[in-house]
């Protein structure tokens, strides 16, 4: 299965939900244009949900490329290594039980390779994305280490600084949050988050989160819209004040019709029974006139 669009109408953190809860696996490729105008390319390699390497390029060499400039092992020594490596095994984890590579070294490179790369994908301006569920993913680019697409989410908007692409989409500042998980998060929340999700009670506005947070609104609003990228709150739009039965009942008075009247001709009768028929007359003649 092959899907294609860009993220103008399917923004990142839609499509990282959309990888995360269907579990996919797969290869997801950004084509995009920085500010001068240069085309790009970042291919992200995900196995059921979770983002196993990101590459700017399919030549299986570029985690390579990274071990040997850091001078951890010659290129002689890696290309051996690879050779041995079983083809169903991630070469960084391979390395690691071969003694080659410590767990250290795997965390720096999967920082380099995955993390730094996965948050500055969420200050695009736009791209065209195509994800190839039948794509064979390299197991020389995977360190062995994982993210969920839900917790790239978490960590892209985090660091977002322009909010212009996603003003859209936060949640308006009348409306209501309402927490979706209940008791234990998955998530680690920073103390923002966590204070806005424990005040998501389905009746508290973003105004008044803000106001009791003292706050701006439009952080609160971005912190909100994180909770909501991941599933962990709702927007809950609330409902305008009805009018009070009394108001009704004061409006409707002073066309009321009284019985009590003191003159024996009843005019006040008589004036209300020939505007309701002089009413009547004109709804026929109108309803005639129509058909």
């Amino acid at each position: 299965m092959a899907i294609t669009s860009c993220l103008s109408e399917f923004s990142l953190p839609e499509l990282f939900q959309f990888l995360d809860h269907g579990s996919k696996t797969g290869l997801l490729t950004l084509r995009f244009q920085t500010d001068s105008q240069e085309k790009r390319v970042r291919h992200v390699l995900l196995h059921q949900g979770r983002i196993v390497a990101v590459t700017n390029r399919l030549d299986h060499q570029c985690l390579l490329a990274m071990i040997c400039q850091r001078g951890w092992l010659s290129p002689e020594v890696l290309r051996e290594q690879v050779n041995r490596c079983p083809a169903n095994i991630p070469i960084g984890l391979y390395l690691k039980t071969q003694g080659f590579l410590q767990p250290e070294q795997l965390r720096l490179l999967f920082h380099a390779q995955v993390l730094r790369q996965v948050c500055g994908l969420f200050r695009l301006k736009d791209a065209r994305f195509k994800f190839d569920s039948k794509a064979t993913l390299p197991t020389t680019e995977m360190t062995g280490l994982s993210l969920s697409a839900t917790e790239a989410t978490l960590m892209g908007l985090r660091v977002l600084r322009d909010w212009m692409l996603l003003a859209d989409k936060l949640p308006e500042p009348t409306s209501a949050l309402s927490r979706v998980v209940i008791g234990k998060r998955h998530l680690r929340l920073d103390s923002l988050e966590s204070r806005v999700w424990q005040l998501a009670n389905g009746s508290v506005t973003v105004n008044a989160i803000a106001t009791q947070l003292k706050q701006p609104v439009e952080i609160i609003q971005q912190t909100a819209f994180r909770l909501i990228s991941v599933g962990l709150v709702a927007e809950v739009p609330m409902m305008l004040p009805s009018r009070s039965r009394v108001a009704t009942e004061e409006v409707l008075e002073p066309v009321a019709v009284t019985t009590d009247n003191p003159d024996p001709d009843h005019p006040k009768e008589n004036n209300v029974s020939d505007l309701s028929n002089s009413f009547m007359q004109n709804l026929l003649g109108f309803l005639r006139s129509s058909k």
